[in-house]
């Protein structure tokens, strides 16, 4: 087998253990309505297992460095499919809604871990010349999971129950271990020394004030001031965390790699491509089951339409970068990944929906070259022995985006609610949800300009 064989396989190895993860968020919310019967509680309580699940992950993300470089990349993954597959047959057999709680906070601490420590295990052991095409394949469970989440989890929850949509996470955990452990090469451990404490305290509670804050704003599962008073105080601990981290010689976050132009640049302005484009996942099937009448099986296969185009995206990526560099394409995509969301804006009830499809898929194809274009241009400049600082920073700030999407995209639906003095969402309501989240991405783009010509270019071959 050729050493590019090796390092797709290692990505495709890696990116089912993301898959897992990233389905599983997606097929959850399909389900909660079912859960709120079965467990008899309201929908709006049952917010709190996706919210648990949220924070627990953003918080034992930055921890996921040290312990990766402590006891090995391989095995901390392993142990982190486990965890998740355990906590996922413990949240499939809960009986009320504390039970499910602490069982989603368990399995935020497997996922945490899976999604750094799993593309540190792929990053380290790839070429520059074969990071472009190892990331292309580790990407395509960022865009698959929401997509074929809905349409999976209305399946599993009508012909089964609401526990099958956790339990479906055992084969494929299991199967990814089993690979893992065959086909992944061994990562000694290092001695990274003790860890940063304060700052993994500081730090782990900013994130957690600031995502409990994020979701459950406006959506009456807390009194209102809660979630302000828990943004606040999660902003001042953040402020502390950032001077703390600037003082120390081994911080739990590396703001020093901020220093790195070709990781700047996708850290801070494709958290805004994300963060747009965080809301479009969200206001999809929203839009077609309610501004539509669509059912949840209709969207769902009409929303699959991304998928497709980011599988055909995969294999252009290459050429396409080479031919740009990674600033052309993040300037020149970025435009066009925003007039796309904004088409959706057009979108009316009376469209056919073979003309939706093709729009979805057509955006499908932007949104996934810019995701895989940010998500190597990342690590395309740092270090070896700055890796698993980069992937634990780089990991907060890709699960902080699309938080921030999801509340994008309910801030414009709420208010214009609030401005029309409706009770009830209209189609036109999501079409400025569009319009907002277009405006988001577009606003990365003079980021992206700033970049130097031939940024990452041993990476993408570009003017080779």
């Amino acid at each position: 087998m050729s050493e590019a064989r090796d390092h797709r396989g290692i990505a495709l190895i890696v990116a089912s253990a993301l898959f897992m993860q990233n389905l599983d968020s997606a097929v959850l919310a399909t389900a909660l309505p079912a859960m709120a019967r079965d467990l008899h509680e309201d929908p709006y309580r049952l917010g709190a297992a996706i919210t648990s699940y949220l924070v627990a992950l953003t918080v034992f993300i930055p921890f996921s460095a040290w312990i990766a470089d402590r006891f090995g990349a391989k095995r901390v993954f392993m142990f982190a499919i486990l965890t998740f597959v355990a906590s996922s047959v413990l949240c499939g057999r809960a009986q009320g809604l504390g039970e499910l709680v602490a069982f989603r906070v368990l399995q935020g601490l497997g996922g945490a871990m899976m999604v750094p420590v799993g593309r540190l295990l792929l990053l380290r052991g790839v070429a520059k010349k074969d990071m472009l095409s190892a990331m292309a394949w580790l990407t395509m469970p960022a865009l698959l999971g929401p997509v074929t989440g809905p349409p999976l989890g209305g399946v599993l929850t009508d012909l089964w129950s609401w526990r099958a949509v956790f339990w479906i996470n055992v084969p494929i955990g299991l199967i990814g271990f089993a690979l893992v452990a065959w086909k992944i090469p061994h990562v000694p451990p290092t001695r990274p020394g003790p860890p940063d404490v304060v700052g993994l305290a500081l730090t782990g509670t900013a994130l957690a004030l600031v995502m409990f804050g994020i979701e459950t704003v406006g959506r009456h599962v807390v009194p209102g001031w809660v979630s302000v008073l828990a943004l606040a105080a999660g902003i001042l601990a953040g402020w502390l965390a950032v001077r703390h981290c600037q003082r120390v010689p081994q911080p739990a976050l590396d703001l020093s790699l901020f220093r790195i132009a070709t990781f700047r640049d996708p850290a801070v302005a494709g958290s805004l491509f994300r963060t747009g484009a965080g809301a479009v996942p969200f206001l999809i099937p929203v839009m077609l089951q309610i501004g539509f009448g669509m059912s949840a099986s209709q969207s769902g296969f009409v929303s699959f339409a991304t998928a497709l185009g980011a599988f055909a995206m995969k294999p252009l990526v290459r050429p396409l970068l080479r031919r740009t560099g990674f600033r052309g394409a993040l300037v020149i995509n970025g435009v066009v990944a925003s007039f796309g969301i904004a088409a959706l804006a057009l979108v009316t009830p009376a469209w056919p929906a073979a003309a939706i499809f093709a729009l979805l898929a057509a955006g499908g194809l932007a949104r996934s070259l810019q995701f895989t274009a940010l998500n190597t241009l990342a690590f395309a400049d740092v270090p070896a022995e700055r890796m698993s600082r980069a992937t634990a920073l780089y990991g907060t700030l890709q699960q902080l985006t699309p938080a921030l999407g999801v509340v994008l995209a309910t801030t414009t639906l709420e208010t214009c609610l609030a401005l029309s003095g409706r009770s009830a969402l209209v189609a036109a309501d999501f079409s400025w949800g569009f319009v907002v989240a277009a405006v988001v991405v577009l606003a990365s783009i003079p980021l992206h300009a700033r970049l130097a010509p031939d940024a990452g270019a041993e990476v993408s071959g570009h003017n080779r």
